[in-house]
């Protein structure tokens, strides 16, 4: 969550301020319950062998077959829950808990990013979007908060304007990012239980894990939305007091 105190003062301190400021805890822990869930249904779901007793990395390779994909290559990544599709590479990196591991949750994380490697292949909408901002975006995110502090404090109110504007392309990525990951998550399991891969039984499991982890990019979108919402008020404060 980034810092906001300092940026209210002056510029809407009173019911706007506690307003922002409850959004802003609830966000938090919105932030804080996610990435618990999403821990605690990958522990809870990596102690479940599936029956078929494909390994990650196997489960993965029957998404893309089932799809049509070839072309994509594996590799290890170290961390937990790390695993992650570089469109650029074509390479599914898998995280050591996940790619030896024939546990529902290592199958269901494993066959997500699977599902993006089926998106880029297809050429989903959201995902080529999402590749083509991804530049712009990132340059906006590490510029805005310094120019935010910049027109703020040396009163420079086209410098605060620019500074929301950057601030919005991040938050237009977490809006595009969230119907990826969600779709991604709908191809995985839709593969997994077409292809027999997972057990009735043994879905569900692999779909709260999904879900969790979906739930991230939720609030990380929500919070950033908020954020955006209180940099444009503050924006149009200072407009409002400029003109006045």
């Amino acid at each position: 969550m980034y810092p906001y105190y300092g940026f209210g003062y002056g510029y809407g301190y009173g019911s706007g301020y506690t307003v922002y400021a409850v959004l802003m805890v609830v966000c938090f822990a919105f932030s804080l319950w996610a990435q618990a869930s999403v821990n605690s249904a990958f522990r809870r779901f990596s102690s479940v062998a599936t029956r078929r007793g494909l390994t990650g990395r196997q489960a993965a390779e029957c998404v893309l077959r089932a799809n049509g994909v070839g072309g994509i290559r594996f590799a290890r990544i170290a961390g937990n829950l790390t695993d992650n599709f570089n469109p650029k590479t074509g390479v599914i990196s898998l995280s050591n808990g996940v790619y030896d591991s024939t546990s529902v949750a290592s199958v269901g994380v494993a066959a997500h990013e699977a599902g993006h490697a089926v998106q880029h292949a297809v050429g989903y909408g959201p995902i080529r979007l999402r590749m083509a901002i991804i530049p712009v975006c990132s340059f906006g995110s590490r510029l805005s908060w310094p120019l935010l502090a910049i027109g703020l404090l040396a009163g420079i109110t086209p410098l605060v304007g620019l500074g929301v504007a950057f601030f919005a392309l991040s938050t237009l990525f977490q809006l595009v990012t969230l119907p990826v990951e969600l779709d991604a998550s709908h191809r995985a399991l839709k593969a997994l239980k077409e292809g027999g891969l997972l057990t009735e039984s043994e879905l569900p499991m692999a779909r709260k894990t999904l879900t969790a982890a979906a739930m991230t990019y939720l609030a990380a979108l929500a919070t950033s939305l908020v954020q955006l919402l209180r940099l444009l008020a503050i924006y149009g404060n200072r407009r409002g007091n400029r003109r006045g």
